[in-house]
């Protein structure tokens, strides 16, 4: 099982020395690039969710390609 954890900044160090003590637990530390790609992933996904619900209106996709 993968989890992503946010951790304050503060008591990273702490935690990530925590991890190291369990054998069973792989720990790798996020480049920034990498995090905010996967928030973004997130948040679209969580858009994606609301459109299937019908909570939110989709653009339409010759709009989504004139801004690229």
């Amino acid at each position: 099982m993968k989890l992503l954890l946010d951790i304050k900044d503060n008591k990273a160090a702490f935690f990530l020395e925590l991890l190291k003590n369990f054998p069973y637990i792989k720990a790798k530390q996020l480049t920034p690039a990498n995090s905010l790609f996967l928030e973004e992933l997130k948040e679209a996904v969580d858009e994606l969710n609301l459109i299937k619900a019908g909570k939110m209106k989709a653009r339409p996709a010759k709009e989504l390609l004139d801004e690229l």
